[in-house]
């Protein structure tokens, strides 16, 4: 299940989706759709609720034909996309600071206009730039997740 709210001018302003995996490639379309005009997207989610995953059908959808896998000890990992060029999928729950991100690559990714996929953003959200798409993620269920997005700092 998709919605979308309307902000005060009347514009589209934000999904809420309720989704399993065998619904998460429909998702997908629908977050790319809203979120393309964004370089930098921000993913919040708690342990195992799917953030990898949702990267990977994301990366998908988006023409990645190698291998996507989780940065979570090589911080950052580099892909290619036939739709949205170079991406970079970073997971930031290992850093420790924003000082650890610059060491580590992270502030040259996010200012290199190429389109920035980013776990665990709050370990580092001073770097993030202010038109960043924030995404939310919960597990409901074992199988059953909820997205919802929206522009403003994560609550």
């Amino acid at each position: 299940m998709v919605s979308k709210g309307l902000d005060r001018a009347g514009y589209l302003c934000h999904m809420d989706a309720i989704f399993g995996l065998e619904q998460i490639r429909y998702v997908v379309k629908a977050l790319w759709k809203e979120g393309k005009k964004h370089r930098i997207w921000a993913f919040h989610a708690g342990m195992g609720t799917g953030k990898t995953t949702f990267i990977h059908a994301l990366c998908q959808e988006l023409g990645v034909t190698t291998a996507i896998s989780s940065p979570t000890f090589a911080i950052i990992n580099e892909y290619s996309s036939a739709e949205a060029g170079t991406i970079f999928h970073m997971d930031w729950y290992r850093l420790k600071d924003e000082e650890e991100a610059v060491n580590a690559g992270v502030e040259d990714c996010l200012l290199s206009g190429n389109r920035c996929l980013v776990e665990w953003p709050d370990k580092a959200a001073a770097l993030l730039p202010d038109d960043t798409f924030h995404i939310r993620m919960e597990s409901l269920d074992e199988h059953t997740r909820r997205i919802v997005t929206g522009e403003e700092e994560a609550e």
